[in-house]
């Protein structure tokens, strides 16, 4: 309540008075997620708060059911007289209503929009297949049918363009306008292998869920493999922490089952046996 009334009095400062030009709901909203993060903390669940980088972070707006109009395929926000310009990546459920509208920038200087709704998801006919992975750098991941899934190595293919756009960066004055530029140049690099990477592990999961009713995998300590210096930048381009989760919530959504063998149990070796 009382962070709320200064939200009030700040709009009224000639320095803040630029909150008013924004509907009061992502206002609202942000205290109400810092209320929850001071909540967490007192709580023990959680580290203090941290300001977030206007730069480096995700920033976003949250608006509630009361503060947007979503009608024919068009969503509309408070103090906006026209719908927003957006190229929807797929529809929303038929008769499915958003109850929150997120809008977000990234680093990369891209905006979003994404839309909360209920949708249950269908489980996957039922199949008799099953198949152990054994996750690598070579070969992102080696199947126990003796199939090999080729890494695709896509920070290593951009990673003279990352180079040359970051030697760029280091040689600009910083809080200079060039320098802002040369850092987006950055970003977009990073958003370039960030994207295709997810992109394929997406393809690389689905068909796996969709072929098998039995997905095994490995429990890897990749904070651990992290510290091996010659191999943490490819053991991070691999991502198989992304991997693993992507087949975590699948595998849950399609009514698949997803087994997590020991660490020290020798399914390389197997695969190489199958193999």
């Amino acid at each position: 309540m009382q962070s709320s009334a200064a939200l009030t009095e700040w709009k009224k400062t000639g320095e803040l008075a630029f909150l008013t030009e924004v509907s009061s709901v992502p206002l609202q909203q942000a205290l109400r997620h810092l209320q929850a993060a001071f909540g967490n903390f007192f709580a023990k669940r959680a580290k203090y708060p941290r300001y977030k980088s206007r730069k480096k972070s995700r920033a976003s707006a949250e608006y509630t059911r009361s503060a947007f109009k979503w009608r024919d395929g068009q969503l509309t926000l408070a103090k906006m007289t026209e719908p927003l310009d957006i190229r929807w990546s797929r529809p929303l459920p038929e008769g499915a209503e958003p109850t929150t509208a997120t809008v977000s920038r990234d680093a990369a200087g891209r905006w979003f929009v994404s839309l909360l709704c209920e949708d249950t998801i269908a489980e996957a006919p039922a199949t008799t297949g099953a198949v152990g992975l054994d996750a690598g750098i070579t070969s992102l991941v080696t199947l126990f049918t003796g199939e090999k899934i080729a890494n695709p190595k896509h920070e290593r293919r951009d990673r003279a363009r990352l180079a040359k756009t970051q030697r760029g960066l280091s040689r600009k004055a910083r809080g200079s306008a060039n320098r802002e530029k040369t850092r987006l140049r950055v970003a977009k690099v990073h958003a370039r292998i960030v994207d295709r990477r997810r992109d394929f592990l997406h393809k690389l999961t689905t068909r796996l869920v969709r072929e098998n009713q039995t997905v095994v995998i490995e429990d890897l300590t990749v904070r651990n493999l992290l510290k091996n210096g010659r191999l943490a930048r490819a053991i991070s381009d691999a991502s198989w922490t992304e991997l693993r989760s992507m087949l975590e919530y699948k595998c849950t959504w399609y009514g698949r089952e997803l087994v997590v063998i020991d660490r020290w149990f020798p399914s390389s070796k197997l695969c190489m046996t199958a193999t």
